[in-house]
């Protein structure tokens, strides 16, 4: 197994490790939504410091519900990601290219041998 093949393996096992051990160790149970965003907590911890505070903003659209707003959360994400795959891998592709073309260059540009 290459360098490069255990550092990735060991970083999806982080990954799954991390979105695993919070579901497995119960570290919600005892909120009412234990996984609700931090949007929903800072509103709580506010309204317990200041409980006549009026926001200056309100959303544009509020979600009709936490599985949806979970789900647009989620398409976000899903969009972010594939814009920046999408951006490396086209700067992979054009280096991979130049490459490509430097080495033709050189090959056709090499003098003949007798």
């Amino acid at each position: 197994m290459s360098r490069n093949a255990k550092i990735n393996a060991l970083l999806l096992l982080a990954v799954a490790a991390l979105a695993v051990l919070p579901l497995a160790l119960g570290l919600g149970d005892h909120k009412e939504e234990p996984f609700a965003g931090a949007d929903a907590e800072a509103e709580t911890a506010i309204t317990e410091i200041e409980p006549d505070y009026e926001p200056w903003f309100s959303p544009l659209y509020e979600p009709p519900s936490g599985e949806v707003e979970s789900a647009l959360f989620a398409l976000q994400a899903a969009i972010g990601a594939g814009v920046l795959a999408y951006y490396f891998g086209l700067r992979r592709g054009r280096r991979q290219g130049a490459e490509r073309a430097r080495a033709a260059t050189a090959v056709r540009d090499a003098p003949e041998g007798d």
